[in-house]
């Protein structure tokens, strides 16, 4: 049963197969934080971001140093306004060409010297990014998005920025009062505007309500990857395993591969 939420309509839909695919990234996350809601300033999401102009000479904070978080610092950084950004974690930051590259040599070599290959370009572009704020996790970038979907950042020129100071990279955000922001370490920061890079969440737990216990509370399968494309009864999930477009590609192969089998049908997958 499909329910129109804005005009009340329902209508009935019946089928052997069932395939939930609205993703993991429907919907802006915004963490709690403490007293944020005490904030004097604009909080907004990413995915309202349009650019910098209407922040120029302003003090903004970036929250998350994610592509999307870097793109942003950049851009505000390009229209004069005071950036800073939080780096919470730890993060692999390549530029494009090195991203191309490793792409490229993974159909050739295996992913650890891949990752080493691209570790030390990244080191001689960039130096010791921790003395900017800006700590490399262990794990290669390659192999950390195999296994976790968490993809290295690309730097569209926000690494210059930050190695000449013009953009202040701070630790965790752990509490706001009013228009003052306290950082990991007791650093306290006043800002005009806080703006979340933080990621997007499932929303699939909002309209499915029969199938639920084929996910988690945070609206994620309960299977792990790589089994987590297939539920019970002709339930099927894709773009759920944080393996992005390729890992979308291959759910949507063996959803279909598998009720072609249900249904005794032979398919030839492109």
């Amino acid at each position: 049963v499909v329910e129109n939420k804005s005009s009340g309509v329902r209508d009935e839909y019946i089928c052997r197969f069932l395939v939930a695919a609205t993703g993991e990234n429907s919907e802006g996350f915004l963490p709690e934080i403490p007293g944020l809601e005490s904030f004097n300033g604009e909080v907004l999401h990413s995915s309202g971001y349009l650019n910098g102009q209407r922040f120029r000479g302003k003090d903004v904070l970036v929250v998350g140093c994610g592509n999307s978080g870097m793109e942003i610092a950049y851009d505000l950084s390009n229209h004069a306004a005071n950036t800073s950004i939080v780096a919470r974690s730890p993060v692999h930051v390549l530029s494009r060409d090195m991203v191309r590259l490793g792409m490229f040599l993974l159909k050739f070599l295996p992913c650890n010297v891949v990752d080493a290959i691209s570790t030390h370009l990244a080191k001689l572009k960039y130096g010791n990014s921790s003395k900017y704020g800006i700590q490399r996790p262990r794990g290669g970038p390659f192999l950390l998005k195999a296994k976790t979907g968490r993809s290295p950042t690309i730097d569209v020129g926000c690494m210059k920025r930050i190695k000449r100071g013009e953009i202040k990279v701070l630790p965790s955000l752990t509490s706001i009062k009013g228009d003052q922001a306290r950082f990991a370490y007791g650093t306290i920061n006043c800002f005009d505007a806080i703006i979340f890079a933080t990621g997007y969440k499932s929303t699939v737990l909002n309209w499915l309500e029969d199938d639920k216990n084929h996910f988690n509370e945070d609206g994620m399968p309960n299977k792990r990857f790589p089994d987590h494309w297939k539920g019970e009864n002709g339930f099927y999930c894709s773009g759920f395993g944080r393996q992005g477009l390729l890992g979308i590609s291959n759910d949507a192969q063996k959803i279909a591969s598998d009720i072609s089998l249900d249904l005794g049908l032979s398919i030839v997958v492109q």
